[in-house]
């Protein structure tokens, strides 16, 4: 069955990225589901494309998908978690940082993660217990060691209008320790980046499962550690998310709650 939910998952995420590149430089239709939170037609018409895929292999597994509910009744042993465009913001700017991001759960266990850029042609792979590849391609996080010397990535989320001074005061912080911090708004691509050893480590708050599910496959996969901002271990429910090589995990969390 792993082999079979490899290959859908795959699958659906590269034709679901055939469909963002396609519409990336036409005009959008875009609504809000929130001050600066939006979705645009190429969001259902992704999830629609991913969800149809999946459904013809297995129609009895679940759905977690960020562009409304699928499907009905109580929650079932098999779950795919689904971001059919992370990065929507960017998307409809036209700036070019955004990505599908589908991970498949068994029994609340990740077992398979793909992140797929379509504009890089770049496909991002997780299996439990097999390791992680970019294009079938075995990666490994970074081996930076101090944080003087470390990339960074964080995100700024959907409602920091209510909680600016907190998220502006760590990124302060931050700032002012290590050598280099982005923004490039997709949390996706930002954690494949920490686990092929583009970013040396990843900050974020009130991030969703969708955003994180194969993201942190992927991590964990390549040798990474995830936590919360407190330093417990990550679930995809949890508010805020620490991703990093591990190195400089210990050195992040300082600084996040000096």
């Amino acid at each position: 069955m792993l082999a079979k939910i490899i290959a859908t998952g795959r699958q659906a995420a590269l034709a679901a990225g055939a469909v963002l590149r396609q519409n990336y430089l036409q005009p959008h239709q875009v609504m809000l589901k929130g001050a600066i939170d939006p979705v645009t037609e190429t969001d259902l018409q992704s999830q629609e494309t991913i969800i149809t895929l999946i459904r013809q292999a297995f129609p009895d597994h679940g759905f977690l998908a960020e562009e409304g509910k699928v499907g009905a009744g109580s929650p079932r042993p098999h779950r795919w978690i689904i971001d059919p465009l992370d990065g929507t913001v960017n998307f409809a700017h036209g700036f070019p940082m955004f990505c599908v991001s589908i991970a498949f759960e068994a029994e609340g266990v990740l077992k398979y993660g793909v992140i797929h850029d379509p504009l890089r042609d770049e496909l991002f792979e997780a299996v439990q217990g097999q390791g992680a590849t970019l294009n079938g391609r075995p990666i490994r996080v970074s081996t930076t060691d101090r944080l003087d010397r470390a990339l960074l990535a964080t995100g700024f989320p959907y409602d920091i209008r209510e909680r600016l001074p907190e998220t502006l005061a760590r990124l302060g912080r931050m700032l002012g320790v290590a050598q280099g911090v982005r923004r490039a708004g997709s949390a996706a691509l930002d954690m494949a980046y920490v686990a092929c050893g583009r970013f040396d480590g990843f900050w974020e708050e009130n991030l969703k499962p969708w955003d994180t599910a194969a993201g942190c496959l992927l991590i964990e996969e390549a040798g990474g550690r995830i936590t919360t901002f407190s330093g417990e271990n990550y679930d995809i429910y949890a508010p805020n998310i620490v991703a990093s090589n591990g190195m400089v995990q210990i050195q992040i969390l300082k600084m996040l709650t000096t």
